[in-house]
């Protein structure tokens, strides 16, 4: 013994120095990350797609056909009040249902079919009988994400409102001196004709979570296979001999048993594989069998989230296999720092600044989730996000083995082994 008192340690400033940069950079990380992508959804959106409907029939007005609908979606899609923060997308109402149904549209706006002769009613002379104010449908779509609804919700019944005043300004001017005729409910209305009127386009079940389940469902499967790969590479470590397993008082250690960096990678690689079975079948047992998830194609999901679940954890096990000790650290800052704010879950990546949306298009948790998100709400529709999860996660897979096992070649061929052959214990040492 030393004699030294381990508090001692304490007053070692690279202790201090090293600790503080790592702990001080992940908190300033996480903040930027998290805080950064939701601070102004709103200022920051553009193109949010939204579905545009025009089913207006028309009507023949003082001899000639007019159709108000085809005004109303003109002048919005062309309209510049809102800047390019919504993609206006002009279809039928059968195209507009399968958009919402795959999750591709945040909402849309549907003028009915009545429109034009609903409105032109109002202008009518007749002295009894109360007026009937044509509606404009605003639809949501909380499959496509709870907050991305509601933004396009808001920008789509302020455009429904703002075409009303419009037309009204349009119908006043054309009565002229007929107003003073009309019934004093018909000229109120006649300045803003229609109302507008909020329904759900694309209905969820009440165990959906407003439609948040699938970004919970898909971060569970991801958090599962990165935590489960810090354990299952100490578990190898220990089993090879390379590291001590501390059992509460206990320390266990085994006789070394030598492996190359890229067998340790296969062997911890291979357990990954195997146990992501059981992990990936008890996350959804727990979440659909325990705690009642709505959820349907169960083999399809079970499948789902046991591929997720072990391409994660590989994933993760590459960058603790590369980077050694401060692989965990790097290992949460792509699976859980950069990929929750970039998920399109809490908050479309049509509202997110431009260096999340770049994030978006490879950080893992966002692939994973479009995938359940279809199974769960899309009825397992390829196009609806489930081909891309597929596809991003076999490449993932890839780029992962081609990462690690080339980066641990080499280290492996320039000899770089994890126990030099100097620090060998010897033949004859005493273990105490």
């Amino acid at each position: 013994m030393n004699g030294i008192h381990p508090f001692r340690v304490l007053r070692a400033k690279p202790l201090w120095i090293a600790s503080g940069v790592i702990t001080g950079v992940l908190a300033l990380l996480f903040a930027v990350l998290y805080v950064g992508a939701n601070i102004d959804p709103a200022g920051h959106m553009k193109k949010l797609p939204v579905g545009l409907v025009n089913a207006d029939k028309g009507a023949a007005v003082g001899g000639r056909q007019v159709n108000l609908g085809a005004q109303i979606t003109d002048s919005i899609r062309k309209s510049t009040a809102g800047g390019d923060k919504i993609d206006w997308k002009v279809m039928d109402e059968r195209e507009m249902k399968e958009e919402l149904g795959k999750g591709k549209l945040y909402g849309a706006l549907v003028v009915p079919g009545d429109f034009t002769s609903s409105v032109t009613a109002l202008t009518g002379t007749a002295p009894t009988g109360t007026p009937v104010r044509p509606a404009l449908t605003v639809l949501t779509n909380q499959a496509a994400g709870s907050l991305g609804s509601s933004l396009a919700r808001v920008a789509t019944t302020q455009a429904a409102d703002n075409a009303s005043l419009h037309v009204g300004k349009e119908l006043t001017a054309q009565t002229g001196a007929q107003q003073a005729k009309l019934p004093a409910a018909a000229r109120v209305l006649l300045a803003d004709p229609a109302a507008v009127t909020v329904k759900d386009g694309h209905p969820l079940d009440s165990h959906s979570g407003l439609g948040l389940t699938a970004f919970y469902y898909a971060l569970t499967l991801v958090v599962c296979g990165m935590l489960s790969a810090n354990v299952i590479s100490g578990q190898v470590d220990h089993a090879l001999g390379y590291t001590h397993n501390d059992m509460g008082p206990l320390r266990l250690h085994r006789p070394l048993i030598r492996a190359t960096r890229v067998q340790t990678l296969a062997i911890s690689s291979t357990l990954m594989a195997g146990l992501s079975l059981l992990m990936g079948t008890l996350v959804m047992v727990g979440a659909v069998g325990i705690m009642g998830m709505d959820a349907s194609h169960l083999p399809l999901l079970w499948l789902y989230s046991v591929c997720a679940v072990a391409v994660s954890g590989i994933g993760a096990l590459t960058l603790l296999a590369v980077f050694g000790t401060p692989g965990m650290l790097v290992a949460t800052l792509v699976f859980i720092g950069m990929a929750v704010p970039t998920a399109n879950a809490t908050t479309p990546i049509q509202a997110l600044p431009g260096f999340y949306r770049f994030l978006a298009e490879f950080e893992p948790l966002r692939q994973i989730t479009g995938g359940i998100r279809s199974i769960l709400y899309f009825d397992a529709q390829g196009d609806a996000g489930l081909t891309r999860g597929w596809v991003m996660m076999a490449a993932g897979l890839v780029a992962a083995a081609l990462f690690g096992f080339g980066v641990l070649g080499w280290y492996d061929r320039k000899g770089l082994h994890r126990i030099p052959v100097e620090t060998e214990p010897e033949k004859n040492a005493t273990t105490v």
